[in-house]
């Protein structure tokens, strides 16, 4: 395929609920195109676009996909996105680079949690949209109750411009209200038979005129001058009228066009392909990018090239893939660009054309197209490549990942390969974060939920061949006392030759929130200055050691104030143990305590669900510190702090709690005492940890 001027281009990313049949209508768009030999199928593994193996063990998308679909002399890119709440940061990513977001919603089901919170995000990205009420064919299909859940949901923006003939296993085909024709799809997928909504029964003509006038009413408000005489009652819009508004109406989000059919049966596919390249907005008239300093740029074929990289993937077989939106210019394999991030020149090998897996290269590629580009090694997702480097296009922000689980490799020999790994996953994926916890020893993995946990070890076995396995995440839990004491430390030793002596006298105190202080307060010689560090440091390390249970301990002043030496038998090797032995001592006497992090938590909800997220937060020995409206309509915000053992694994609870509903941002922020009887659990499990000689 030529390389498409930006006005014959439609990128249209492909969102909703998992399940509603996202995959489906590309693959259906891509077998009536006539871009592949058979309909693919996501059930039987025969995908074209679920093409990767866990998507095939799984049954669902889990990176988004590209099907470049020619339809007569135009280019749609479908941009084929995850519906699961686990893979969002991919579908957030990939919407920066459509203009439209067609949104799929199940005729029977309506539209779902993540269908509401992607729709929300589109409008903060000011993305155009469309609805696809598919599976109308399925038994508990319901148009009008579909419809009557989209209104409520989204608002009164939302007109139909194809209804069905028929729902149920009495589905038969669509009228399309914009052309007021009957469009029938022939079962073996060969042709669409177009009739007159006149051949129709009476039933089928009055749905197609109501719904028709709702359109016009929508429509109307496009121009200014037509929308007076139209309120004045003076005339309806004239076929042309209404055509030639349309496309200024969904651009300017007056109307969001709802289409029905049936991808698996493929009926109002074909229509939905044609009102995709008449009247959804391409790049240059709709393709706006906010640049980091606020300032906005357009799709511009004229200006030097600038491409915009939305997405990297690490192919084992081809290496590195990035995905980019071209912003401006043509981009040919050998052109030189920098990236604005890193400063580095990036060299364009290739250019190609994905199609799910296959990949065909191109000669050039224009302004508002996209494309593949193997082999960037330094380029990430969000980066900005252009001919000096000056331009940076902001980034989306993307959802945190709070789902931490740690990971360790099985066999100590393969933690570097294991490493490489991660780093490269996470790279690839900006919702999976890798930090290694110095205090537990740990490398933890943040993620947003279980499922991309369980896709990345199983991409880990088969990709870098290492068997890894996830345990507990070690609570950052730090000791400290409570009151002051005193204690000597002794360490003597004789066994022939030179030995060792170390005398000190300790005082230690808490300091709440202070850390760690060590004061001299010797005199007279009592120890000499050059084995003062020695005190210290055995104190620190005592300290790093903890008492109770073997965390650090934390806001301790220590004072040594007098003390014995040897002059041959005393070194610093002697004064670091006696140190020691006088700090677990002091101790002793000293109320030592454990500390545990706290959380500080908003968790957005329905308000239906509030009610039982401040009563779950009770039994987590959290409390409630307020309340907020939140900015969608009905969303309560509950501020609210928490244990951070109670809630490490809050992502799962509360997707059960809301029904996937609910979000949340966690913080950690100070230390509390922890209750005797969680103190009495970790001292226990110390102590018999040290038992069986770990």
């Amino acid at each position: 395929m030529a390389a498409p001027a930006p006005e014959h281009v439609r990128n249209i990313v492909l969102v909703g609920q998992d399940g509603a049949g996202k995959t489906s209508l590309a693959e259906a768009m891509l077998f009536v195109s006539g871009k592949t030999p058979r309909m693919g199928t996501t059930h039987d593994g025969k995908s074209y676009l679920d093409y990767d193996p866990e998507e095939i063990k799984r049954k669902f998308t889990i990176s988004t996909s590209i099907a470049p679909i020619p339809y007569k002399d135009y280019k749609i890119n479908v941009l084929d996105t995850s519906g699961h709440p686990d893979f969002i940061g991919d579908t957030l990513a990939t919407m920066q680079a459509a203009e439209m977001a067609l949104f799929v919603v199940d005729a029977a089901d309506g539209p779902g949690v993540m269908t509401t919170k992607l729709w929300r995000e589109a409008e903060d990205m000011r993305l155009s949209r469309a609805v696809y009420i598919n599976h109308i064919d399925r038994e508990g299909a319901n148009f009008d109750a579909a419809m009557a859940l989209l209104h409520a949901r989204f608002g009164g923006r939302l007109g139909a411009v194809t209804i069905p003939i028929g729902q149920g296993a009495d589905f038969a085909g669509v009228i399309d209200i914009i052309r007021m024709k009957a469009r029938y799809f022939e079962p073996d997928g060969t042709a669409e038979r177009v009739e007159d909504v006149d051949t129709l029964p009476e039933k089928y003509q009055e749905e197609a005129r109501i719904a028709r006038d709702k359109l016009c009413d929508l429509v109307a408000e496009a121009d200014d001058e037509l929308m007076m005489k139209y309120l004045d009652g003076e005339e309806q819009l004239t076929q042309e009228e209404l055509e030639g508004l349309l496309d200024k109406a969904i651009a300017q989000e007056l109307v969001i066009p709802v289409f029905v059919g049936s991808t698996i049966i493929m009926q109002g596919v074909q229509g939905l392909m044609e009102d995709i390249c008449t009247y959804f907005p391409h790049p240059k008239s709709h393709g706006r990018f906010r640049m980091a300093d606020d300032v906005t740029v357009r799709i511009d074929e004229t200006k030097p090239p600038c491409a915009f990289a939305f997405k990297t993937v690490s192919d084992p077989f081809v290496g590195r893939l990035t995905f980019l939106k071209v912003i401006s210019g043509y981009l040919e394999p050998g052109l030189e660009l920098v990236c604005g991030r890193t400063g580095k020149k990036e060299r364009l090998g290739k250019i190609q054309v994905m199609m799910g897996k296959e990949a065909v290269d191109v000669k050039s590629a224009k302004a508002g197209d996209i494309v593949v580009v193997p082999k960037l090694s330094d380029v990430r997702a969000g980066d900005t490549l252009s001919c000096e480097g000056t331009i940076a296009i902001e980034p989306l922000p993307l959802p945190e990942p709070l789902y931490p689980v740690a990971i360790e490799a099985v066999s100590k020999k393969e933690e570097d390969k294991l490493g490489t790994f991660l780093a490269r996953a996470a790279e690839a994926d900006p919702t999976i974060r890798i930090t290694r916890d110095e205090d537990t020893h740990q490398t933890i993995i943040h993620a947003m939920g279980e499922a991309q946990v369980e896709m990345l070890l199983s991409r880990l076995r088969e990709q870098s061949g290492v068997e890894a396995k996830l345990v507990p995440v070690r609570i950052p839990y730090r000791e400290t006392i409570t009151k002051q004491a005193e204690a000597q430390g002794r360490h003597k030793k004789q066994t022939g030759g030179a030995g060792q002596f170390g005398d000190c006298w300790l005082r230690i105190a808490p300091i709440p929130g202070e850390g760690y202080e060590f004061v001299d307060e010797i005199k007279g010689g009592a120890i000499p200055n050059g084995l003062i560090p020695a005190v210290d440091k055995g104190v620190r390390e005592a300290m790093e050691e903890g008492f109770l249970a073997g965390y650090p301990m934390v806001d301790v002043k220590c004072t040594v104030f007098d003390g014995s030496y040897h002059s041959v038998d005393s070194n610093e090797m002697a004064f670091k143990t006696a140190a020691r032995i006088g700090f677990r001592a002091c101790c002793e006497q000293a109320g030592p305590i454990i500390l545990e992090p706290w959380a500080t938590m908003e968790v957005t909800v329905g308000e239906e669900y509030a009610g039982t997220i401040m009563g779950d937060i009770s039994t987590r020995r959290g409390r409630i510190v307020g309340t907020d409206a939140g900015f969608a309509a009905g969303e309560t915000v509950i501020k609210m702090r928490a244990p951070y053992a109670e809630v490490i694994n809050y992502t799962k609870d509360l997707r059960s709690m809301t029904r996937g509903s609910g979000s949340y941002t966690l913080t950690l922020e100070g230390y509390e005492a922890a209750p005797a009887d969680v103190t009495k659990r970790l001292v226990e499990a110390y102590e018999a940890s040290r038992a069986a000689g770990n």
